[in-house]
């Protein structure tokens, strides 16, 4: 079993776990500054990147506006980009596109599977995520909105992750028991840690297997998420 008990409720982080960037639309961006690099060498980088700056706790400390863009140069970086006038042009560019439409506009072949074998288990699907106030928008954009029964964003609500307050606010808006609410998110201490400190119990998901010896229930994938569930939900 991921938790304590079986959920009957399912939070889910957003970014990074039902919506990724468009790293075509940001290597475009930084050709047409004359930086090559593609969208798979990219995206590639972003794992890593993004744990360092997990686990060296720059998420906990910056708010979820910095965070992003600490995050695009670190992935640079790990890509083999440095940081130029020329990646800051890009950036600049990438961070307006952002503020109008969100970037976070990529969605994986698997998780439009994985939410409907979410409902079928019976379970309220709601959404917290430290976002920029376009997350509505986004999902109904994008066409996930009718897939999810509750959307938190948190430049929306005025607190984000890890503060609990925003774990409270979705399990007051939502009708449901931190004890029987399952969250499910990308950073260990943005999701695992503050979702823990709300009373709810919290799985990591982490594809390339670079969170092992964590204190924390670990999935590769929403699909394989789904399977536990389901074995949790016959058991």
């Amino acid at each position: 079993m991921l938790g304590s008990v079986k959920p009957e409720t399912l939070f889910i982080d957003a970014g990074g776990v039902l919506v990724f960037p468009n790293w075509a639309r940001v290597s475009d961006t930084l050709a047409r500054q004359g930086v090559i690099v593609a969208p798979d060498v990219l995206a590639a980088a972003e794992l890593p990147a993004k744990r360092e700056l997990d686990i060296g706790r720059t998420v906990v400390h910056t708010s979820g506006e910095q965070q992003g863009w600490l995050y695009f140069n670190r992935v640079l970086a790990e890509a083999g980009i440095a940081q130029t006038d020329r990646t800051d042009a890009a950036l600049a560019e990438l961070h307006r596109y952002h503020q109008e439409l969100n970037l976070w506009e990529h969605v994986p072949s698997d998780v439009v599977p994985a939410l409907a074998r979410f409902r079928a288990l019976g379970l309220p699907l709601v959404v917290v995520s430290n976002a920029n106030g376009k997350l509505p928008v986004l999902f109904e954009r994008i066409g996930l909105a009718p897939l999810v029964d509750l959307m938190l964003d948190s430049a929306i609500e005025g607190v984000e992750k890890p503060d609990p307050r925003l774990f409270q606010i979705a399990l007051a808006r939502a009708g449901a028991s931190a004890a029987t609410t399952l969250h499910v998110g990308d950073l260990y201490y943005v999701d695992i840690v503050g979702a823990r400190v709300a009373g709810l119990d919290a799985v990591l998901l982490d594809p390339a297997g670079l969170y092992e010896g964590f204190d924390c229930p670990r999935v590769r994938s929403l699909g394989e998420l789904a399977e536990r569930l389901e074995k949790d939900s016959q058991g």
